[in-house]
């Protein structure tokens, strides 16, 4: 194991699962190594006196035996063990804890709800892209967080008690998906949301994430079924009905639903939307991390550049070994292009972090081998792990990459930003890269482009392109490719 890049684990020991998080640091950021997860499903053996069977417990020693071997390979102080809700409550936590602490060779810290929650919040703020403030839901096996938080600051904290295993127990406890049992879990969650709701709804947001498995299955499921990414109201009871249909929990099959998770996903689903009501959420996304993730950067020291997406840009520039000004050349050179065009006012948010990827990294592929650079971009940057940008954004920024120089094609059917801005980002990058290919700024060709009914018109200096021709027979060919899928792009000279 190198010095330079040590290994830190973070181990979860949650209501539901279990799970070992294993990372090492390098060129700046976080890479994952190892993940490891146990459905242990501890809330489930709590009993009435909020104590735990000696079953639960003995599923999660059989779990940390597991754990115990890993962390062996890595530094003490690398290490970090967290129990949250089902050990805060549990009446004989000690008898758990004793052996636990024996069996691990390492101190289980039993967290409160409120470092839970910023804790949470860290991941999140670590791992996901965006401006301003975000509300970031956590639905655990017995607690749900709830964060308001701007940059790596938590505004407001709080963790409730309810949580898919605990809801599972109450409010489907006979393992029938019937619209009664549906209505009692949203109605219970929603009185634990009451007293907190105005204090969100006095501070307010302006982008909704989710960080818990409840979250990650809806995605999965509904890109399974060809819906986008983001998740509505409309699309929580669209599941909703899709349960129903099951007469018992045993029997629920949904399309994009694990078996692993879909004993929880009634549950989890009713306090998602008892939280969509109450809060009047219009949409929400993936987190990228949440509390193990948390854990980890605690951990890692000097990774607090605000700009997430910026921060995984730089280290893949760092990690592939690309040619980081030009990179920046050609992101200078897109950006200039979509500001004189006006097409830059027509982008969202998040199709200038994706036009500002892309100029960054499309060379990504190149280190692997000119001839199929293209594919070699997509694969790369569909595989990488890229904190800051969502699933969806990293699908499309493959797509595009793939496509910056010679044949153009079609962009496929995209969720992450608008199909015209998706078209604008690629013509962009393509006529980018052709104007920067001698990489000296000083050499590139001072030209005005003008955005007209979708038609882009290229205006070179005739004096130029005499001394240019390649650059002038490039362009040329470029405005046919262009024009001949549909994109209208001419050159004039003057």
């Amino acid at each position: 194991m190198s010095d330079s890049s040590p290994l830190y684990a973070a181990i979860d020991l949650g209501s539901n699962s279990f799970h070992m998080l294993v990372v090492t640091h390098v060129h700046g950021s976080i890479r994952t190594m190892a993940k490891i997860k146990r459905k242990v499903r501890l809330a489930a053996g709590l009993d009435q006196n909020s104590a735990l069977s000696m079953d639960a417990m003995q599923r999660g020693w059989d779990c940390l035996a597991l754990f115990a071997e890993r962390l062996q390979d890595i530094p003490p102080q690398n290490i970090r063990i967290v129990g949250t809700a089902a050990l805060r409550v549990a009446t004989n936590i000690d008898d758990f804890l004793e052996k636990a602490n024996l069996i691990l060779g390492h101190e289980i810290q039993v967290i409160s709800g409120k470092e839970e929650a910023a804790t949470i919040y860290r991941g999140v703020a670590h791992t996901s892209g965006g401006k301003g403030k975000r509300l970031v839901v956590d639905i655990g096996g017995a607690s749900t967080e709830l964060i308001i938080g701007q940059g790596f600051d938590a505004k407001v904290l709080n963790s409730l008690s309810m949580g898919c295993v605990t809801w599972l127990e109450q409010f489907f406890a006979d393992r029938q998906l019937t619209a009664n049992n549906f209505e009692q879990a949203i109605f219970a969650a929603k009185q634990v949301l009451s007293p907190v709701l105005q204090q969100y709804k006095d501070l307010g947001w302006d982008m909704c994430v989710g960080a818990s498995g409840t979250v990650q299955a809806l995605q999965e499921i509904m890109l399974a079924q060809g819906m986008n990414e983001v998740i509505t109201h409309s699309k929580l009871k669209r599941l909703q009905q899709q349960a129903m249909r099951a007469d018992v929990l045993e029997e629920l099959e949904i399309e994009g639903l694990t078996l692993e998770r879909a004993l929880v996903f009634p549950s989890g689903l009713s306090i998602l939307l008892a939280i969509f009501e109450s809060l009047e959420i219009d949409e929400m996304t993936l987190a990228g991390g949440a509390l193990r993730e948390g854990m980890v950067y605690q951990m890692v020291d000097n990774l607090h550049q605000q700009d997430i997406r910026a921060r995984t840009i730089s280290s893949l520039q760092q990690r592939f070994q690309l040619d980081t000004r030009y990179a920046g050349q050609v992101s200078e050179a897109a950006l200039q292009l979509a500001q004189l065009s006006g097409i830059k006012p027509t982008l969202e948010p998040a199709a200038i972090a994706i036009l500002t990827a892309a100029t960054q990294l499309h060379e990504i592929g190149l280190t692997i081998d000119y001839k199929k650079a293209g594919a070699h971009n997509a694969y790369l940057l569909n595989s990488l792990d890229l904190p800051g940008f969502t699933r969806a954004q990293k699908n499309l920024l493959a797509e595009i990459t793939s496509r910056y120089k010679e044949t153009l094609s079609h962009l496929p059917e995209q969720f992450a930003v608008s199909q015209q801005s998706a078209e604008n980002i690629l013509r962009l990058l393509r006529i980018s890269v052709l104007i920067t290919h001698r990489r000296d700024a000083s050499l590139q060709p001072h030209l005005e482009i003008i955005s007209l009914n979708g038609e882009l018109i290229l205006i070179l200096d005739k004096a130029w392109c005499k001394c240019n021709p390649l650059t002038k027979a490039e362009l040329e060919i470029e405005a046919h490719r262009q024009s001949d899928i549909g994109w209208p792009l001419s050159i004039r000279y003057q």
